[in-house]
């Protein structure tokens, strides 16, 4: 960390560094935001830290005026060590909540203590210290935000009962969960069906709202989603939860506005990960512009629209069929596409009263189950579809995100009917791989011309070899190559 360009941050009141590091002060015992409004303390009592719990690590509390809770996220990629941002996914998921470090390092592929090293030197604290200040956060935000029972919003962060909860709250916050909930304002009331909570998800700026909810608009699958008036809005299923959320641009800063209806808290924690993922709110564009502007063409188009992110996806297997249903075809033709399989496969939803999302996507072995014959596509990509659903019900393909880019390319490509364009695309937006990149698309390859030469898909990757580890977002700037002229 350079405390220069800290103290620059920081004295700027930076949303653009806002949750990149945190701010210790010695003299009060407390840590707070780069963007937090209190008077800024003498630089002889501030210590950063590269995140929220390394600050907890060394014995400070959240500020309660910049609430370090709804800051963005350690970004889920800092290109230098894919290990601990694949650790950082399963954390947020909960990983430990039930598992031990042990597990996580096991389901990495390395060391127990060789994970922990690089914790300490990525972020400052070990995966326990960070998945439990991950979980108290959590635990707060859902205090202050919402009208959920007490206990109920314990059991929502991960805790196992309210005592540990209390006692958590007592040490790291200096009050319990009750005292802290007198001091909140009014929220919205809960659902009769379940439960219903608002909560806010922090991004750093910028953040190109408008493109991103016509890039899902486009792809809307009906009955699964709906997207209008500003507003983003699906059917949800985690274990035996079911929902609907919407998703909309919050009237005030920096933050998108989660609006979730479902029938069992205790899966909120994994739902709000699932979105940060789905709508990139964790990504640091200063990091990813300074790389991909030292190429003229992109330079052109990040100046037009520097708020670009990396569409994402609520399911990864959702998305891996759409990639095999949209091949050859147009986006409106793969739409409509899902849509019937939606409405052959999907399971019936009936609640909340929305009456544009009454069906759930399929899971895979529902897939397999189900009757293929009726759908208007090609024998060969039908064969496709099965293969990928029986390899995920086995076991033997990983759609979690916590492999390795190339390992995940070339499992994906052994099955029939799947290129390294297929691969690459669900790679993108079912993973979220920021390095993912389908050299071989049309669309690249038309922004990428000169005058009337096409370049080949051997020119493509060595040009975009310059745009590592960001060649994902490098393409999402290159399809919009017609908006940007």
């Amino acid at each position: 960390m350079d405390r220069d360009v800290c103290d620059r941050a920081r004295l700027a009141r930076d949303p653009r560094f806002d949750g990149l590091f945190f701010i210790g002060v010695k003299t009060t015992g407390i840590y707070c935001r780069p963007i937090c409004p209190a008077p800024s303390p003498r630089p002889e009592n501030i210590v950063y830290y590269p995140s929220a719990a390394a600050a907890a690590a060394a014995g400070l509390r959240p500020c309660m005026r910049c609430r370090p809770e709804t800051a963005p996220g350690t970004p889920a990629w800092n290109g230098t060590s894919a290990t601990v941002s694949r650790a950082l996914f399963l954390i947020r998921q909960g990983a430990l909540d039930d598992g031990s470090v042990n597990d996580l390092a096991a389901r990495l592929g390395v060391g127990t203590r060789h994970l922990r090293r690089l914790f300490r030197q990525h972020i400052g604290a070990t995966p326990k210290a960070l998945a439990d200040n991950h979980r108290l956060l959590f635990a707060k935000r859902l205090m202050v935000e919402t009208d959920m029972p007490i206990t109920q919003a314990a059991l929502a962060a991960g805790y196992g009962s309210l005592r540990r909860c209390n006692a958590a709250f007592r040490r790291y916050v200096g009050c319990t969960p009750s005292q802290l909930r007198r001091r909140r304002p009014q929220t919205r009331p809960r659902s009769d069906s379940g439960f219903r909570c608002t909560l806010t998800l922090s991004y750093r700026p910028p953040y190109d709202w408008d493109r991103m909810l016509a890039f899902f608009q486009e792809r809307a699958i009906p009955g699964v989603e709906w997207a209008a008036g500003g507003t983003y809005r699906r059917t949800i299923r985690l274990s035996a939860t079911r929902g609907t959320l919407a998703v909309r641009h919050a009237q005030r800063g920096y933050a998108l506005e989660l609006d979730v209806c479902m029938t069992d808290s205790r899966e909120l924690l994994p739902v709000v990960e699932r979105v940060r993922r789905m709508f990139d709110l964790d990504a640091n564009p200063q990091a990813i512009q300074q790389t991909l502007i030292q190429d003229p063409l992109l330079a052109e188009r990040i100046r037009k629209a520097p708020g670009l992110r990396l569409p994402g996806s609520w399911d990864p297997f959702e998305t891996t069929v759409r990639a095999v249903v949209g091949q050859q075809i147009s986006v409106k033709g793969a739409v409509t596409q899902l849509g019937r399989i939606a409405g052959l496969v999907g399971r019936v939803h009936d609640g909340d009263g929305e009456i544009h999302l009454n069906r759930f996507f399929p899971s895979a072995d529902e897939f397999l189950a189900a009757n293929m014959a009726e759908i208007g596509m090609p024998r060969k990509r039908k064969e496709t579809l099965r293969q990928i659903a029986q390899l995920i019900v086995k076991g033997v393909l990983q759609l979690d995100g916590i492999g390795q880019l190339s390992q995940f390319v070339d499992t994906l490509k052994t099955i029939a009917g799947i290129g390294d364009w297929t691969a690459h695309y669900v790679a993108m937006r079912a993973l979220g791989e920021p390095d993912a990149f389908p050299a071989s698309d049309l669309g690249i390859m038309k922004a990428l011309q000169k005058g009337g030469a096409r370049p080949t898909v051997n020119q493509v990757r060595l040009r975009a070899e310059a745009w590592r580890p960001w060649r994902a977002y490098a393409a999402v700037y290159l399809w919009l190559v017609e908006e940007a002229k």
